[in-house]
């Protein structure tokens, strides 16, 4: 299980299991700032399955996840993960905000809460950012780079000292990170298999304005990709070639939720709205599409061969897709204390609370056995989505 700061770290491994019936094993990240320990709770119950993945890919938070991921050995992965984790969340007072606090009530838990947001806004986190002085707004027209709230120098220095870059492109993970070109406003993505990967297309992937300073790459500049996307699922489905793909969609956001209560928790519905890049229609989009290269690829197996050399079945086969794939989707469960700010609530409590979450929701997505076998539905596609179909039934 996760350890907390001060307590020796217990794991308790899963049985080992051979490697699941699929070519590929993907690891998708999404953007959500602090949350994003979630995902690194996620990330520990899988290496403890012994489920590592073959390509990762993330946006902004996700993105430095990734990192950590490709750019260590799989027997330290967690440890550097960890090791990020506690660094930026200690607490730039040098006081932990909330040690010693027994909640009574959300509401002592969101004023509290409020108090480790409101810390971060005005002093930043450690190792990852710090204010600008002076503000931008006394400062003159100039470098899109020194247009933020916040510097970002010291994650620089952080990646470096905890990502191999080199292993990165070694190629022997894939690794993908998603960026807005701000010129143009096109996303793409930083890929091993086409760039030099290294700390600026990590950073360039998290650089959400206007906290955040467009980083430069190669000459262009570039916000967080999720300014456009916050979900790099279609990438990694889009890929050709295709295979048969086993894809862990882990998400910060919801796009389901309750009615807001408050204007706070209008804020807070905006912004899961806003982030959560709608995986569930795109899966469901997907899941059409599939069954359409599905259908095209038994039409031209059972064509005779002249039809099959037509210029128009030779551009159906472009299309036509046997694979099949299982797309295993987690979703961050935000408590109602934690409202808006909840991204840069950088407190030790709270980030402990997320990997907590992640670590429990895909140790109970992993107990569901078809969760890692290959789908025989006629789209070769299976969904799974822990909140709709891994409930526990209540005790009788």
């Amino acid at each position: 299980m996760p350890h907390h700061e001060g307590e020796s770290a217990i794991s308790i491994q899963s049985v080992p299991r051979p490697r699941p019936p699929f070519e590929r094993i993907a690891l998708l990240l999404q953007g959500g700032g602090a949350l994003g320990s979630y995902q690194a709770g996620v990330y520990q119950a899988l290496s403890e399955a012994n489920l590592h993945p073959d390509w990762v890919a993330g946006i902004s938070i996700g993105a430095i996840n990734s990192a950590l991921i490709a750019g260590n050995p799989p027997e330290t992965r967690v440890e550097k993960l960890r090791t990020f984790w506690e660094t930026i969340t200690r607490s730039p007072l040098g006081v932990p905000m909330m040690k010693g606090f027994d909640f009574s009530s959300d509401m002592e838990r969101q004023f509290v809460n409020q108090l480790g947001s409101f810390a971060t806004l005005m002093f930043g986190a450690p190792e990852f950012f710090k204010p600008r002085f002076p503000p931008p707004i006394f400062t003159p027209a100039g470098n899109p780079g020194n247009l933020a709230y916040y510097d970002v120098a010291p994650l620089k220095a952080l990646l470096e000292r905890l990502v191999d870059f080199d292993r990165i492109n070694a190629k022997e993970m894939r690794f993908s990170v998603g960026a807005t070109n701000v010129k143009t406003g096109n996303f793409i993505y930083f890929d091993n298999d086409t760039h030099t990967i290294g700390p600026q297309h990590v950073i360039a992937s998290g650089s959400l304005p206007p906290g955040f300073p467009a980083a430069e790459v190669d000459g262009e500049f570039y916000w967080d990709g999720g300014v456009v996307s916050n979900t790099p699922l279609q990438w990694v489905l889009d890929a050709y070639p295709r295979a048969d793909t086993l894809a862990f969609q882990i998400d910060l956001w919801s796009a389901r939720g309750d009615l807001p209560r408050d204007m706070i928790e209008v804020d807070t519905r905006m912004k899961d709205i806003r982030y959560s890049s709608r995986t569930r229609a795109g899966t469901d989009q997907f899941r059409q599409m599939q069954a359409l290269r599905r259908a095209t690829a038994k039409i031209l197996a059972d064509m005779p061969p002249e039809l099959r050399q037509t210029p128009e079945a030779e551009l159906l086969a472009q299309q036509a897709d046997s694979k099949v794939y299982n797309i295993i989707h987690t979703i961050y469960r935000a408590r109602r204390y934690e409202g808006a700010s909840k991204d840069y609530e950088f407190s030790r409590r709270t980030m402990e609370e997320h990997w907590e979450s992640g670590y429990s929701d895909m140790t109970r997505s992993l107990e569901h056995p078809e969760v890692l076998q290959r789908p025989e539905s006629p789209d070769g596609v299976f969904t799974f989505d822990l909140a709709l179909q891994g409930r526990k039934e209540p005790q009788k």
